[in-house]
């Protein structure tokens, strides 16, 4: 969607305060043997109490609340009894909608103590993010996004796992335009001012292919390599675009 009103702006701020709310939450629970449905349950609680839905719920009928992916589960990862251990790569993504309204961020969190590559993966994935972030104004194009993220990531000694991207967001989850991390030179498509979409670097410390568990909804690496996600829902402008999930600054 575009913002082409207040109504919109304040719309998408709403929402995106929540899903950063429900992070924080979540994020101040993760330890060594907390389960993964236990923080599934601490989201859900956050987005009750604000009177906001789970979008992958609402639209998908999702079985949990919230997604949570450790070490080689990649994105999608269904919580449950699951407990995480120390040196654990953990990444919470979590969707809302409130009022017709819909964002999406997710963050990595890495469990002391670690490997310092799950600590630069973790890293790596936030950099790339705001290595694209720099370059989505308006009049760019969607693509300068991408390959921002995918230089970072390649400088990293790490890989982008090409097939999940970016999106545009605002009414539904998954909206035009696709945001790859890579640059595409055959997508045409031109970053216009009030735009909202997710910059989201999703990558792994080696090439890998996806794989999806029999849940139908996991989606993990197929060499049991580590996976890293950091995404936030902006809104494009003439210079910086907004940020309305921002969780950790």
């Amino acid at each position: 969607m575009s913002i082409e009103s207040q109504a919109d702006f304040d719309g998408i701020q709403r929402v995106g305060r929540v899903v950063a709310e429900t992070l924080r939450a979540m994020e101040s629970a993760v330890r060594p043997g907390v389960t993964t449905g236990e923080l599934d349950k601490i989201g859900a609680a956050v987005l009750k109490r604000h009177g906001a839905r789970s979008a992958p719920q609402l639209i998908y009928g999702c079985p949990s609340a919230n997604l949570i992916s450790v070490n080689d589960e990649i994105v999608h990862g269904l919580p449950g009894p699951r407990r995480l251990q120390a040196g654990d790569v953990v990444k919470l993504d979590v969707t809302a909608e409130l009022d017709g309204y819909i964002a999406d961020a997710a963050i990595t969190v890495v469990l002391p103590p670690s490997s310092s590559v799950a600590q630069r993966l973790r890293q790596c994935a936030v950099d790339a993010f705001h290595a694209g972030y720099q370059v989505a104004q308006a009049g760019r194009a969607v693509f300068d996004i991408g390959r921002e993220v995918e230089q970072v990531v390649t400088s990293c000694g790490f890989e982008v796992i090409r097939p999940l991207s970016g999106h545009g967001v605002g009414r539904k989850i998954h909206e035009e335009p696709t945001v790859p991390n890579f640059y595409n030179r055959h997508q045409h498509d031109t970053l216009t001012e009030g735009l909202v979409l997710t910059i989201e670097p999703i990558i792994a410390e080696r090439p890998s292919r996806i794989v999806q568990d029999k849940d139908g909804w996991t989606l993990r690496t197929h060499n049991g390599c580590l996976a890293a996600h950091y995404e936030h829902t902006v809104i494009i402008t003439n210079g910086a675009p907004l940020i309305v999930t921002t969780c950790d600054g």
